[in-house]
């Protein structure tokens, strides 16, 4: 009876009582080609219509009158023609094609706010962050028990470097291992029970991710310098962003797991990467970046409440963190007045690795920038749709990171729109992109602390082409080492003079060059990095300024040393003479003079016999090099391979050979050099 009177009725009214489904067409036709076959995928039994995305609402009227319409699926924004056409039907999807049926509800506004759907109906406390227990141990290098040992906490295992963090940790942890034993903490956002079955895998040689990644259970050269590795599995963190007063990304690494086992750790200094893991607790806390600062460049640009809060509640934890810490280290100066504390230990370049090539002819442009890091993406879409279409006639590489179009979409609410240049994920060795590649652009908007990737740019000799803000904290000079546009017209026209003037850009790129090998070597920035863990570790090892009281003692000691320049000792303390104390008793010394503002010479160093190979000689020579920063020479003998290799270890390189410069026995000098 019932179906009957629906009939009656719907043929009162001139409709077919069938109910059909009506898609309506859009811009982006993948996505609604895509939005098409789910929905005849869904409904297998009706009829599906299409709605030209430009008709109005008397011509959908006109054309679908003597239809009754169960179902509008349409692409957001909605247009006002469907929405008076079935009010009611509207089935909207969003550019991630997540659907959700319209209605007069807060869901349905969030929704078409761009709210993502799995976010939407959360709700504070409610208990759905998974937090996985236990953890995962993988051994490294044998642990030494003369050494020091370090815990080192971080957000992700720093391997591969696919990104500035882990670049800046890697070379950093290897730099530390060179004096202490590095015990590392690390997230993994695979399962630790997967991680460790591959692992068995990567003894075998497996043990690869999709797309070429070295999983983090390998280890790959990790292990090499890290005698243990800790593995935690990233919580889900399952709670409205807005919802607390520490920020969210704090709460994504809040881990019972995590935090038992670094409770427990024993390790005489322990080291947190990065703001949000501050909570955990240390002797020392690595700002990456003033974290406050990014959020108060996004506010200021968004000019939004959730803007302001987030800006907010950043300020309020990162400052209240700071107090938890025996130091903090930043990486500029910049950084350290934001914060008003804090050590400078910079990021940097493997020199030997980022060597310059001859760039070739041509107008190819090289953005670099992991997805991961939203303001990369803010920077290649005002590169892509501002800067580009100002600046025809060139060739664009980009470099996005691991899962490039994951980020995008989860960060974007989009699908990535097609473009007419090249896009790569994951690249294993960047240098042959480097080397076809004429001008490297840096248009970021939003940046705090410093960019590795120029200063790999500048280490490659290729002239670099930034916003103020992304080459913030360098120390560059437009015109000199760096050419700086801040807004998308200067953009393009320094894009265009630089490729057309081979001789401006050859003069930049240059530049670029010096200052790299004067500031940012990898190994004089680890030379502070060891300092400063050195003094927190309370080593019995004390550097200080020579007095007449340490004349015999460093007299005995240079006679005993075959190897070492015999010289006068009371000449030394006309010079600078530091010495090493245990003890009370002077066991090494380092002897250096001023030949120039910026130069210096080191005379002579000598270590006593029976202290020998505990590292004196290179903490002297660390301790210099982290203090003064200059160009230092050196001579020493040819045959003295330890010596030798101990100063290529410190960054030193040969320059030139001076022969009969020793005597008894005669011997030729090798002369060396260092940026410090």
């Amino acid at each position: 009876m019932k179906n009957r009177l629906k009939l009656w009725l719907f043929r009162l009214l001139g409709k077919d009582h069938e109910a059909v489904v009506v898609c309506v067409q859009s811009d982006n036709d993948a996505l609604y080609n895509a939005m098409v076959e789910e929905i005849r995928r869904l409904e297998p039994g009706r009829r599906v219509f299409e709605a030209r995305a430009d008709e109005s609402y008397w011509e959908l009227r006109k054309r679908f009158r003597k239809y009754r319409i169960g179902l509008m699926p349409a692409l957001m924004p909605i247009r006002p023609a469907a929405w008076l056409l079935a009010p009611g039907k509207i089935l909207a999807y969003n550019t991630r094609l997540e659907r959700h049926h319209s209605r007069l509800s807060i869901a349905s506004w969030l929704f078409l706010r761009g709210v993502p759907l799995d976010r939407i109906f959360l709700r504070p406390f409610s208990g759905e962050t998974v937090r996985p227990a236990g953890h995962r141990v993988i051994e490294g290098r044998p642990r030494n028990s003369k050494r020091k040992s370090i815990a080192v906490l971080t957000p992700y295992f720093p391997y591969p470097l696919s990104h500035g963090g882990a670049v800046r940790m890697f070379n950093l942890l290897r730099e530390t291992a060179r004096e202490f034993d590095v015990i590392l903490y690390a997230f993994t956002e695979e399962p630790v029970v997967h991680a460790v079955a591959l692992k068995a895998e990567a003894d075998e040689g497996v043990g690869r991710r999709p797309g070429g990644l070295p999983h983090p259970a390998t280890g790959g050269p990790v292990l090499e310098f890290c005698s243990r590795v800790y593995l935690v599995e990233k919580p889900r963190y399952r709670e409205p962003r807005w919802s607390t007063i520490l920020p969210p990304e704090v709460g994504e690494y809040d881990s019972p797991a995590m935090a038992a086992i670094w409770r427990a750790r024993e390790a005489d200094v322990a080291q947190v990467e990065y703001t949000y893991l501050a909570s955990y607790g240390g002797d020392v806390l690595v700002e990456h970046d003033v974290t406050f600062d990014l959020y108060q460049q996004i506010r200021k640009r968004r000019r939004t409440f959730s803007a302001w809060w987030d800006w907010w509640r950043w300020r309020r934890f990162e400052r209240r963190s700071l107090k938890r810490f025996r130091s903090v280290v930043v990486m500029s100066e910049k950084d350290q007045a934001l914060l008003g504390t804090g050590r400078v230990i910079e990021n940097g370049v493997d020199l030997a690795r980022f060597a310059p090539q001859p760039e070739s002819a041509g107008r190819k442009l090289l953005f670099i920038g992991s997805f991961r890091h939203f303001p990369n993406i803010v920077a290649f879409r005002y590169l892509a749709e501002e800067i580009l279409p100002l600046a025809p006639s060139i060739e664009l590489t980009v470099v996005a990171g691991p899962d490039a179009w994951l980020h995008w979409t989860l960060k974007t609410g989009t699908l990535p729109p097609a473009f007419d240049f090249r896009i790569l994920e994951f690249v294993a060795d960047v240098r042959p992109l480097y080397y076809e590649a004429n001008l490297v652009v840096v248009p970021t908007l939003e940046s705090a602390g410093t960019n590795v990737k120029v200063l790999e740019a500048m280490a490659m000799e290729r002239a670099v082409i930034s916003t103020s803000s992304g080459c913030a904290g360098l120390g560059c000079e437009h015109g000199v080492n760096i050419w700086i546009a801040d807004s998308a017209a200067e953009f393009a026209a320094g894009i265009a003079k630089l490729l057309e003037d081979e001789t401006l850009r050859t003069k930049i790129a240059a530049g670029g060059r010096k200052l790299v090998e004067r500031r940012f070597d990898w190994r004089s920035i680890g030379l502070r990095q060891r300092a400063l863990l050195r003094e927190l570790a309370g080593s019995p090892l004390k550097i200080r300024p020579a007095t007449p009281a340490d004349l015999p003692a460093i007299g005995a000691i240079q006679s005993a040393s075959a190897e070492a320049a015999q010289w006068l000792t009371d000449s030394y303390l006309e010079n600078d003479c530091q010495v090493a104390e245990s003890k009370g008793r002077v066991v090494g010394f380092l002897v250096t003079r001023a030949t120039a503002p910026d130069e210096g010479e080191i005379l002579n160093i000598a270590v006593e016999p029976s202290f020998r190979r505990a590292g004196i000689g290179r903490i002297l020579m660390e301790t210099l090099l982290a203090g003064d920063r200059r160009i230092w020479f050196l001579e020493v003998r040819e045959s003295n391979d330890a010596a030798i290799n101990l100063y290529k270890t410190l960054g030193f390189l040969p320059t030139g050979r001076r022969e009969n410069y020793y005597h008894k026995p005669d011997e030729a000098a090798i002369v060396m050099r260092v940026f410090s």
